[in-house]
């Protein structure tokens, strides 16, 4: 079961508290975003305890989270395109680039970086990731992919937009990596049905 670490933080003492003091409407929806990005990731570790709990396979949670990732992905697109007045992705590369230069600052408000891309499979590093505050697993926890609602997330969206896609955890800071990484490789672009026939 994952545990928090005993230095957890009040979203009242982040840097947020400094941009509210600060001018308008701006300060103020910054320091919105941490505070939600806090909560986001005390209520995702709760998520997971529950799940664990529930299930009692670390393999049926990382299922779980896939599948739960997935329906977020699908409904995410829409609001992401609506906000951001982004075109279409024409292909894989222009769609996982958008991903990491705005999708995960304007959800998770953390960067990421794309590296060794190609036509199908690249790699996207996270140069920091909030859903992994204060946790630690224990080793009897070593299947579990705490973040797997991140893959399910971007598969989701990619689908959204004619993409089948595999998105894999491939470092995980906590089992040991550096950084955090997620592997993704494009398998079908997929045709768009449509629901009447042309005449």
């Amino acid at each position: 079961r994952s545990t928090r670490r005993s230095r957890r933080r009040s979203p009242t003492t982040r840097k947020g508290g400094e941009a509210m003091s600060s001018k308008g409407k701006v300060a103020s929806s910054v320091a919105g975003e941490r505070i939600n990005s806090e909560l986001f990731t005390l209520t995702y570790g709760a998520l997971v305890r529950h799940l664990l709990l529930d299930l009692e396979s670390p393999e049926e949670v990382n299922k779980q989270l896939d599948r739960m990732g997935q329906n977020i992905g699908v409904r995410l697109v829409d609001d992401f395109l609506a906000k951001t007045n982004t075109t279409r992705c024409r292909n894989f590369k222009e769609a996982v680039k958008t991903i990491a230069d705005t999708g995960f600052k304007m959800f998770l408000g953390i960067d990421a970086k794309v590296t060794q891309i190609g036509d199908k499979e690249c790699k996207m590093v996270l140069n920091d990731n909030p859903l992994i505050d204060f946790v630690e697993l224990p080793e009897k926890l070593e299947p579990l992919s705490y973040c797997n609602l991140l893959c399910g997330v971007i598969r989701g969206a990619l689908e959204q937009v004619s993409m089948k896609v595999e998105v894999l955890i491939s470092k995980d800071p906590l089992k040991g990596d550096e950084r955090f990484e997620l592997h993704m490789k494009l398998l079908e672009y997929i045709n768009e049905e449509y629901p009447f026939a042309d005449d």
